[in-house]
């Protein structure tokens, strides 16, 4: 069973928030195969679907985010995941401006609380992600506020854009793995 992990906050005041862009992801690959990400199992939220031929469990953890890794290890446990193969973390990015995916297969996490519980959860730095940009409000705005207030309407429609490169990105790891997936989504726009 592959893991596709979106990272968030649950709770409505955080849904179009840019520290939910994980959320959002999981929510439009459900949206796509026509599921709801609703059973809710080892302090998460999840569906079942079939990308690329793969089973897939598709999750939005709801430990909050700086707890995210609680919910990924019970995960990767309860469906024997390794998470080098089958796991892959859907996450914001302040590094990167809006609009802009960026794949790994390993590293650090960064300033990332949510990335910081996941590697301590399961001992590892080894295992897929996906970087979605959120870029940084002008200097001195407090990083706190601008992750957690909702997107301006003008950023909407590069918030879908990157939607839905997400997802092929998703399915374009599941079918040809990581390094193609590499290949063709971390270039430069």
């Amino acid at each position: 069973m592959k893991l596709i992990v979106g990272l968030g906050n649950p709770g409505p005041e955080y849904e179009l928030t840019p520290h939910n862009m994980g959320f959002l992801a999981v929510d439009h690959i459900a949206d796509a195969r026509k599921v709801q990400v609703t059973n809710r199992h080892c302090r998460a939220v999840t569906a079942r679907v079939v990308i690329a031929g793969e089973e897939v469990l598709l999750a939005k953890p709801e430990t909050f985010m700086n707890l995210s890794g609680e919910a990924v290890s019970q995960l990767a446990a309860k469906y024997e995941a390794d998470p080098l193969k089958d796991l892959v973390v859907i996450y914001d990015d302040l590094d990167f401006p809006l609009g802009v995916l960026k794949i790994r297969e390993k590293g650090g996490p960064g300033t990332h609380n949510g990335m910081k519980s996941i590697i301590a959860a399961l001992g590892t730095e080894g295992f897929t992600r996906i970087r979605l940009g959120i870029g940084r409000e002008e200097q001195g705005k407090h990083r706190k506020g601008y992750v957690l207030n909702t997107f301006r309407k003008k950023d909407l429609k590069t918030v879908g854009v990157v939607m839905e490169q997400t997802a092929q990105a998703v399915e374009k790891i599941l079918k040809d793995g990581v390094k193609s997936a590499m290949n063709e989504f971390n270039r430069e726009k």
